[in-house]
């Protein structure tokens, strides 16, 4: 789905879709706005897709974690320039740190506890009806 569909989503609609805010995705347009006007001026290309698009489709591939030739297939590139696109936003938005997450040191060094709840689940047992008789002595 192209940015200029998302424009008549209600709020909730777009967070559902993309997994922010609308607020979040513009903060992070400027971000990447800054970074493209700093990419041009070193002499890079100009990319086919608009920034939203570009936020969208790397938004997409970590909210859905589809392929990115089916993505490609949606904005309508090839699957080398979503891989392209997406790894170019990441970085961008990784090195401004505006939405990094702290680090293991902050975690323990802070007064919160966190209560860990560990459920396995991997083996259940099934219930099988018993066995009275044996099927071959049946006949």
């Amino acid at each position: 789905m192209r940015y200029e569909k998302t424009k008549r989503l209600s709020e909730e609609e777009f967070r559902r879709l993309t997994g922010v805010k609308r607020k979040t995705f513009d903060k992070m347009v400027e971000i990447l706005n800054k970074a493209e006007e700093a990419r041009r001026r070193k002499g890079g290309h100009k990319s086919k897709l608009p920034l939203e698009d570009m936020l969208l489709l790397t938004l997409e591939y970590l909210r859905e974690y589809r392929t990115y030739f089916h993505i490609a297939q949606g904005f309508d590139i090839h699957e080398t320039s979503a891989i392209r696109i997406s790894r170019w936003v990441e970085d961008v938005l990784i090195k401004d740190g505006t939405f990094s997450l702290p680090g293991k040191k902050a975690l323990l060094e802070s007064d919160v506890e966190f209560e860990i709840i560990q459920i396995d689940a991997t083996e259940s047992p099934i219930e099988r009806p018993k066995k009275t008789e044996n099927v071959t002595n049946k006949k």
